[in-house]
């Protein structure tokens, strides 16, 4: 089982443009109105804080490998060696930097339309950390960093996730 998670603050960002942009799920009037639904899990597909302590349960089951959007970003060949060693393979460092090349955001982003269809441009949109910063009030960050210390700091995933990292201002 692979398991991939992004920063919460950037997930949120994230999922309210998505909402936004597909027809078929509730969109949202504001980011605020957005944001109020997100910390109480009222969005499509539920509480990102849920799922997150769901799953931090398995982190260590072995068929279970838990990635981050962010470790992918910041070292993508490091990644797919992973990625491939989880799942039984053994490419080549020619066969990792190839696959690299193919898997960068801006690569599966200009395939979007190709492989994705019409959601395509909806589903890859900025492909940057730290984009929560241009939506985020004062109040919202302290109230995602409280909620985020309450559901997972000290776990495992929490650690994994580099909260200190990519949600601190």
């Amino acid at each position: 089982i692979l398991v991939l998670f992004r920063n919460a603050k950037d997930t949120a960002v994230s999922f309210f443009h998505f909402h936004n942009n597909v027809p078929s799920v509730p969109s949202y009037s504001s980011w605020d109105e957005f944001f109020t639904e997100f910390m109480n899990g009222k969005v499509s597909w539920g509480s990102y804080f849920d799922h997150a302590v769901a799953w931090n349960k398995h982190i260590e089951d072995e068929n279970t490998m838990i990635i981050m959007c962010e470790d992918l970003k910041e070292n993508l060949t490091a990644s797919v060696k992973q990625l491939a060693e989880f799942f039984g393979f053994s490419p080549s460092a020619e066969q990792i930097q190839s696959i690299a090349a193919r898997a960068t955001f801006q690569a599966v982003k200009d395939k979007a339309q190709e492989s994705h269809g019409v959601v395509g441009s909806i589903l890859f949109r900025k492909g940057v950390v730290g984009d929560w910063k241009n939506l985020f009030t004062e109040a919202q960050n302290q109230e995602m960093d409280a909620k985020f210390k309450v559901c997972l700091e000290g776990t495992k995933l929490g650690a994994k996730l580099k909260y200190d990292v990519y949600c601190k201002a």
